[in-house]
């Protein structure tokens, strides 16, 4: 009996010969029976291991199609997956795996000394070898709002959060991500997000292959090589953060490229440079931007690549299956092109964060997810994403919204990257200050804050602007504002 568990299945009786998975690192491809087969095989292993319902499956691997197949076993199981962040050292995974106590890990064999001194968990290395068998579904049927996922956040501001996802809360967001943004068996995409975060799994990957297209996965990002797979596998629809974008634009690949199969190309995780949008619109190519968190799909909104193209920055309406609305901090709802923090609600919203009740209450309210970031409606409905709630820059009494000024420093030709935070200062409260990447040893402190004059207000021009080789970043390639504040200048 197929059920919101083994949706996978029903797909691959459906569509047996389509590819559902490829592997550019090894050239493997799985078609969707070949899927089935492998969740087959992984489910009877992890019920060989005597897992029981709840239990959670660690897995810490590089991107692979193999996960996808743990995965989809786990669901079927009843088991919780929890894909581990294979960057993070040695003691922030032992924070993790002592919160969530899996009762299995599953590793690739670099990564087989984290299994040392856990007495509480088996550990098996990621192989065929011991799988035997085919697993036989289940008669009964696990409750929607049971748990499949923990993701953890990146823990920039403070310890890793485990964010609980429901198969409601997973398949949801795949139901609204189809029907709103028109995903179909023709989609194709490329992705080269970690698949231990929300956006490598549940942006594109999983509503794709629920829709029944093909998911090409990348292993480390490098912008030749993932130009080329967009076209040699006739990619239809792709995600990347703007920090791959823009290596991607620096290339010739890129100059030379016409992308001929591409309906849209996405941007998310950060906020994207005004300059990204730009350079695609000026080679014709569909481009808009997202937005969304570990904690609601992530995806939230929708907009037409035609509309984004006359609304830089705009994340359009929020889709077909969810609700949004901005709060002002004395809990009234926010005027058109009133800023204030968003908040969300649908079926897609995660459940809970694991062992962490006090968290789950600040964040849940009244059924609406308090994200923390900040908003405005313009005139026609469409949102634009400002900021972070904790990132606001209050200087001399006023607010000064950092991505404001960084979209304007942007703009100069000599600037690759820049990051805006306020620095404690005894007078003003906090001094804007600027960090940039420059091109061609350019720094010329005048210059960048003659362009903010002639754009923004006296008070949000940054005060201290220091040029630096680069700019930190988190895991999955936003800028870690965190570790900016560190910076001795």
């Amino acid at each position: 009996m197929y059920s919101e568990q083994s949706w996978i299945l029903k797909r691959a009786a459906i569509t047996p010969k389509k590819t559902a998975l490829i592997d550019i690192a090894t050239s493997r491809s799985w078609s969707y029976k070949q899927l089935a087969d492998e969740v087959k095989k992984w489910a009877m292993f992890l019920k060989n291991c005597g897992l029981q319902k709840g239990d959670r499956v660690a897995v810490i691997a590089e991107n692979r199609i193999d996960l996808f197949a743990i995965l989809f076993a786990s669901a079927i199981g009843g088991y919780v997956y929890v894909p581990l962040n294979w960057r993070l050292s040695h003691t922030e995974l032992d924070y993790i795996l002592d919160d969530c106590t899996p009762t299995l890990l599953l590793y690739e064999h670099q990564f087989m000394k984290l299994t040392a001194n856990k007495q509480h968990m088996k550990a098996y290395p990621i192989t065929t070898e011991h799988l035997v068998g085919h697993y036989e579904l289940p008669t009964n049927n696990w409750n929607s709002k049971d748990p499949w996922l923990i993701i953890y956040t990146g823990g920039t501001t403070g310890k890793p959060k485990g964010v609980v996802l429901s198969y409601n809360a997973v398949n949801w967001n795949a139901f609204n991500t189809i029907i709103s943004w028109n995903i179909s068996s023709d989609d194709c995409t490329l992705n080269y997000m970690p698949l231990f975060h929300t956006g490598g799994l549940n942006a594109l990957s999983i509503p794709i292959l629920m829709a029944g297209g093909t998911v090409v996965i990348g292993s480390k990002f490098n912008p030749q090589e993932a130009i080329r797979a967009l076209n040699i596998y006739h990619t239809t629809i792709s995600l990347f953060v703007p920090t791959m974008y823009q290596s991607m634009i620096d290339t010739e690949e890129f100059k030379r490229t016409t992308f001929p199969t591409i309906k849209v190309f996405l941007s998310g995780g950060a906020p994207c440079p005004i300059t990204v949008h730009e350079t695609f619109l000026q080679k014709g190519l569909p481009f808009k931007e997202g937005y969304g968190l570990t904690e609601a799909g992530p995806n939230n909104f929708v907009i037409q690549p035609e509309d984004a193209a006359k609304k830089l920055g705009s994340v359009g309406k929020c889709m077909q299956f969810n609700e949004v609305k901005i709060q002002a901090s004395n809990g009234r709802e926010c005027q058109r092109d009133e800023v204030g923090e968003l908040y969300i609600k649908g079926k897609h919203l995660f459940s809970e964060y694991w062992n962490n009740p006090q968290e789950t209450a600040k964040t849940i309210i009244n059924g609406w997810l308090r994200t923390g970031d900040l908003a405005k409606m313009d005139q026609d409905g469409d949102i634009y994403i400002v900021g972070r709630v904790k990132e606001i820059i209050i200087s001399g009494g006023e607010n000064v919204y950092p991505q404001e000024v960084e979209q304007c420093i942007i703009t100069h030709p000599k600037v690759k990257e820049v990051a805006v935070i306020g620095i404690a200062d005894r007078h003003w409260g906090e001094i804007v200050t600027a960090f940039i990447v420059s091109d061609d040893a350019f720094n010329n402190v005048k210059e960048i804050q003659d362009l903010c004059r002639s754009h923004l207000g006296s008070y949000k021009i940054p005060r201290y602007i220091y040029f630096i080789p680069e700019l930190p970043k988190t895991h999955v390639g936003k800028i870690d504002k965190k570790k900016l504040q560190t910076i001795k200048m």
